[in-house]
């Protein structure tokens, strides 16, 4: 769907969901000055159409004994091995993203591990997939995070 597809209620919704994903339908709503089942209706076309892909619980990796989180960079050593080696790194559960990239690296990855040890045990699991090199960035603390913007105009 294209953006001009999107009408100032659909944007509303959107904004208002990027906020808060778990704001009451009638809050909404009220807001909207519209009624609740147009907020229910509206939001599950969203969903149908594929601009909203649902919504999540986020965990702090940290209260749950995960202290290190990073980021690498991947080379491939052939590229034609791209589609194996996502479905490998897809099986790691300690990857959280994955992307295809432009730039220096094929692959670009996060990840969560219990410390140090772990990542390095990671590490060694990821270069056993058959890459020439990896780059590893270590995070030593979220500065923020958001949704995107949703521009209502």
């Amino acid at each position: 769907m294209s953006r001009q597809s999107l009408d100032q209620l659909d944007l509303n919704i959107l904004k208002n969901l990027s906020l808060n994903a778990r704001k009451p339908y009638l809050e909404i709503a009220r807001e909207c000055g519209v009624s609740g089942a147009a907020i229910h209706q509206r939001i599950q076309r969203l969903s149908q159409i594929g601009i909203i892909k649902g919504s999540e619980c986020l965990i702090d990796p940290a209260a749950v004994g995960f202290d290190t989180c990073a980021y690498v960079g991947l080379y491939l050593r052939d590229p034609s091995q791209y589609n194996s080696v996502v479905t490998a790194l897809e099986k790691i559960p300690e990857i959280v993203e994955c992307h295809y990239t432009t730039g220096q690296y094929d692959i670009f990855i996060k990840l969560y591990a219990r410390n140090n040890d772990h990542l390095l045990h990671i590490l060694q699991k990821i270069q056993e997939l058959g890459f020439a090199r990896t780059e590893t960035l270590i995070s030593f603390k979220q500065v923020f995070k958001r949704q995107m913007h949703i521009d209502e105009n």
